[in-house]
């Protein structure tokens, strides 16, 4: 589920943090500072030396076992959060689908099935943190009383057995204030061994996805291809839209209409494998979507456009991001920008935020569009570029997509018939 993988892939990093933040530099400090505390006490009484390094064994054990039952119980806890988060990242993205077939209040109870499962995974999880930590806390006050019990005893000479070393007050006094110090770290690192847990849990899980975000070997599109779906079914599990079969020439502008929450949006996402397809295969030249790299080779613009903090050229470079300043400004120019470039002081450093405010909402197409043409790819994927903009700009957006979609594949959903009169071909979906 792709939006499973996307929470690993943000939620999952942030686990990392206390693994690397606490727990190891608290193990390194657990590994070294009872051995240093061990022999400064041996100075006093070696005996009380020994015992220090004796009852590491408990903890040792004490240790591996609640180590081997939280991994167990972490591993359980972020494979429920990660469903969670998927479930609601693929219901928000399927969020019209699922409104169109008024599917709301089963959906609702996907989602709170799966908010109980991730509370009564977390309650086990802390279950096995409280005894752990119960249990390493009641070794840490055993082992310092055997020290203060051999320090005692042998002050008053009733040891049970004869007496390796007479100690005198002040020794005896300085091993008793090291005892409880020597402890300390493993104390410490044993309330921070749920970071390990969830750290290595995490890490599993980003090394299953890893491939899927790593440089793919797959060949890129180099020429604008040809695009065939085929009975296609998108399902979203509750919901299921289809089948869709079109085909879009090498090189030509189709247009895709239809109702509301029909499905044209999901062909777009299915093309670029973000909605899941449960029957029927999509083609790119001739050979299945999944063979073919086609991150990188598409030009994007979606519905609302995403902006980030910075400037106007830094959000127009997010689609070429080695691009210089005079293609941006050129891309900028082309999608009709020039004037409010001109118009503002800051021209093309005018700042944003990640809001894109200051701009309306024609700029802000424009901007989209600035992106698809500083892109160059040979396929545009455009999810309705003139939606909310007023007749005037929603045709000078249709002129500049005319001249500048000349030899590409471009499949555009729409509503506008106005804006579907650009394309060669032309399908309502009902």
């Amino acid at each position: 589920m792709l939006g499973e993988a996307v929470a690993d892939a943000v939620d999952r990093i942030e686990d990392l943090g206390g693994f690397h933040a606490r727990f190891l530099p608290l193990r390194r400090a657990a590994v070294l500072s009872p051995l240093i505390i061990a022999i400064a006490a041996a100075f006093g009484s070696w005996v009380a030396g020994a015992i220090m390094l004796a009852t590491l064994l408990p903890f040792g054990l004490g240790m591996a076992l609640a180590g081997t039952v939280a991994a167990s119980a972490a591993a359980r806890q972020l494979d429920a959060l990660s469903r969670l988060s998927g479930l609601f990242v693929d219901r928000v993205r399927a969020l019209p689908v699922i409104v169109g077939f008024g599917a709301q209040a089963r959906i609702g109870r996907h989602l709170a099935d799966a908010t109980r499962e991730v509370a009564a995974r977390t309650i086990d999880v802390l279950k096995i943190a409280f005894v752990s930590s119960a249990v390493i806390e009641f070794f840490a006050a055993l082992s310092v009383a055997l020290v203060a019990l051999y320090c005692g005893f042998n002050l008053l000479g009733i040891l049970p057995f004869p007496a390796p070393e007479q100690l005198t007050l002040g020794e005896a006094l300085f091993v008793l204030v090291l005892a409880p110090e020597f402890y300390l770290p493993m104390r410490r690192i044993a309330a921070a061994y749920h970071d390990k847990q969830v750290g290595e849990a995490a890490t599993e899980r980003l090394e299953a996805i890893a491939p899927a975000f790593g440089p793919s070997s797959k060949p890129p599109l180099v020429s604008p291809p040809s695009l065939c779906f085929d009975s296609v079914v998108i399902d979203y599990g509750e919901t299921a839209i289809g089948p869709f079969t079109l085909e879009v020439a090498a090189g030509s502008i189709f247009a895709l209409r239809g109702a509301t929450g029909i499905g044209k949006s999901s062909l777009l996402h299915a093309l670029l494998g973000l909605a899941p397809i449960g029957n029927g295969r999509i083609l790119v030249d001739g050979r299945d979507v999944g063979d073919i790299a086609l991150p990188g080779s598409i030009g994007w613009a979606g519905q609302s456009v995403a902006f980030v903090p910075g400037t106007l050229a830094d959000n127009i470079r997010l689609a070429r991001p080695d691009a210089d300043d005079t293609a941006v400004e050129a891309a900028a120019h082309r999608a009709g920008l020039g004037p409010m470039i001109e118009t503002r002081g800051e021209g093309m450093a005018l700042p944003l935020d990640h809001r894109g405010s200051g701009l309306s909402g024609g700029e802000r197409r424009r901007v989209g569009i600035a992106r698809v043409l500083l892109k160059d790819a040979p396929l545009w994927l455009l999810d309705e570029p003139t939606a909310d903009l007023d007749a005037g700009s929603a045709a000078d957006i249709a002129g500049i997509l005319v001249a500048a979609a000349s030899g590409r594949t471009v499949l555009m959903v729409t509503h506008s018939a106005e804006l579907a009169a650009i394309a060669a071909s032309e399908m309502v979906l009902a």
